[in-house]
């Protein structure tokens, strides 16, 4: 029985030894899942969703209940049968097409210029010139909407920790701009956790959809019904107040954190005309929809840089916990 625990021991090393040269070969020969025909359908069916406004949540290659719910809610929008699945007539509305799902990104010295390092207090943090990407991985990953997971996969001869300037990549070939649709008002679903924008047809017509997070405590949701759009900013400054972070106990002022894609509202503000309340970017888009916020609804980076150019200041802003309303009055501005 004495040889037993060494034995296991043995095993053990030896398969994760086996594990990593097999890792290692599957880098060394560039084999990985960018020819995986399940991976190219499933992505190109994200991509053309977020095209379109309809978003699936970040690009991982995975259709799940986001991107079900985008699809089902894109073909109830364009009057095809809302089954929340990727048929003959969706996929032709969509313009879905697998073949072109990929494309190659060669990092440029502009974008190694983005990455510097964050500090983990707000005081530090405070002291910055710029809130920047941490690493050359997250600034490729948001550029092209997609988790680090997903452009490790695409890329497996590529040390995600070791990326440089001259290196290419393979990355989902998503829009390069979007078409000018003009949002009449917004709903913001409480229990699903979606903001919906309305436009054509008086203000009924859904054209567009975005997943967010939501206020952890449910003490912090909206007061009121409704509201407005009072301010668009991009590229904003965050104003931290001690106050409504109490699970920060080292600060006691108010302080100012410098703009930046890792800022806490990211990369725009839509402040409403509610005091405290607002529609963000995020510095973590792998988390939306996964954690909650302190009282606001957290968008990634471009999707709330996608809303912000679909709306303008005064735009009506809704609040439900149901099917939102075909019709909306929105509430004063005051709380």
């Amino acid at each position: 029985m004495g040889w037993s625990r060494p034995s296991s021991l043995v095993v053990r090393i030896g398969l994760v030894g086996f594990a990593a040269i097999v890792a290692a070969s599957v880098r060394a020969s560039g084999a990985g899942l960018a020819d995986d025909p399940a991976l190219r359908n499933s992505l190109a069916w994200q991509i053309a969703l977020d095209r379109v406004g309809f978003s699936p949540s970040i690009l991982d290659g995975k259709i799940g209940p986001r991107g079900e719910v985008a699809t089902r809610e894109f073909q109830k929008a364009n009057g095809l049968a809302a089954t929340g699945r990727l048929d003959a007539q969706t996929s032709a509305a969509l313009a879905v097409a697998p073949e072109k799902a990929l494309t190659t990104y060669t990092i440029q010295a502009a974008d190694a210029a983005q990455i510097a390092p964050i500090p983990k207090t707000w005081p530090e943090k405070a002291k910055l010139a710029h809130m920047a990407y941490p690493s050359l991985e997250e600034l490729v990953a948001e550029k092209f909407h997609c988790t680090k997971g997903l452009l490790a996969r695409l890329n497996p001869a590529k040390e995600m920790a070791a990326l440089k300037p001259g290196d290419t990549l393979q990355v989902p070939a998503i829009a390069e701009s979007h078409p000018a649709i003009r949002g009449e008002r917004i709903d913001i679903n409480l229990s699903e956790k979606i903001v919906r924008v309305f436009g054509k047809d008086n203000g009924e017509k859904l054209v567009g959809l975005f997943h967010c997070s939501i206020a952890a405590d449910k003490e912090n949701l909206p007061p009121v019904p409704s509201t407005t759009v009072a301010v668009i900013s991009e590229n904003p400054n965050y104003t931290f107040d001690p106050e409504k972070w109490p699970e920060v106990k080292d600060v006691k002022e108010k302080l100012t954190i410098p703009p930046g894609p890792r800022n806490p509202v990211g990369l725009c503000w839509m402040g409403l005309a509610l005091h405290g309340y607002g529609i963000h970017g995020s510095p973590t888009p792998e988390m939306i929809g996964k954690t909650g916020s302190h009282g606001c609804f957290r968008l990634t980076n471009w999707d709330a840089l996608r809303l912000a150019k679909m709306i303008r200041i005064g735009t009506p802003v809704s609040f439900s916990v149901a099917p939102p309303p075909k019709a909306v009055k929105h509430a004063s501005r005051s709380r």
